[in-house]
């Protein structure tokens, strides 16, 4: 159901915000994001084209890179920043490059907080890190499918259980797919 028909407005700023798995051809996955803010209107930068950024023209242009491996471990990470409102902003892309040897599981977004977090780091960068993550595991849950058991055979629980309002164990979705696992209401 789409929204409802909005009052009469203006656009003023658009995010576009893309991400993108990818299976390579030794094995491990790149995990790629892109991030783009856009003003309706002429913007005045003072460090940008003579002072002003041109509606259209992208406000920030950024994009991360995470190569993973199967468990979800992160081997590599590369922050690139084509558009900024401050040149200073790319001198904190390689700091990205911390999350390298962890790997992406619950906590993930306090520990990007605590590496990446404040002057440490970028806002939009670190805000397209849980979506990453969230790429990461849609990227890999096929393979993921192929190789372990997901509860519909067995005595394990799926993962996913109870980790939306679909996989409720006490809602319809569970107690069609997995009946073993379903719990009534009561």
């Amino acid at each position: 159901m789409p929204l409802s028909t909005p009052v009469q407005r203006e656009l003023l700023h658009t995010r576009h915000v893309t991400c993108n798995g990818y299976k390579r051809s030794d094995g491990l996955w790149d995990i790629e994001g892109e991030l783009v803010d856009i003003k309706s209107f002429d913007l005045e930068v003072a460090e940008r084209n003579n002072g002003l950024i041109p509606a259209g023209e992208p406000l920030h242009k950024m994009s991360l890179r995470m190569t993973i491996d199967y468990d979800l471990n992160i081997h590599d990470v590369e922050a690139c920043m084509d558009y900024t409102p401050f040149r200073y902003c790319p001198q904190v892309a390689d700091n990205f490059r911390r999350l390298i040897g962890h790997r992406i599981a619950p906590g993930f977004t306090r520990l990007t907080r605590e590496l990446l977090g404040g002057t440490q780091g970028c806002t939009h960068l670190l805000e397209m890190l849980g979506v990453l993550a969230t790429t990461a595991y849609q990227t890999t849950h096929h393979e993921r499918e192929k190789r372990e058991d997901f509860g519909a055979k067995g005595d394990n629980p799926p993962p996913m259980l109870n980790t939306c309002h679909a996989f409720d164990t006490k809602g319809p979705v569970v107690k069609q797919y997995w009946p073993q696992f379903h719990e009534d209401e009561n």
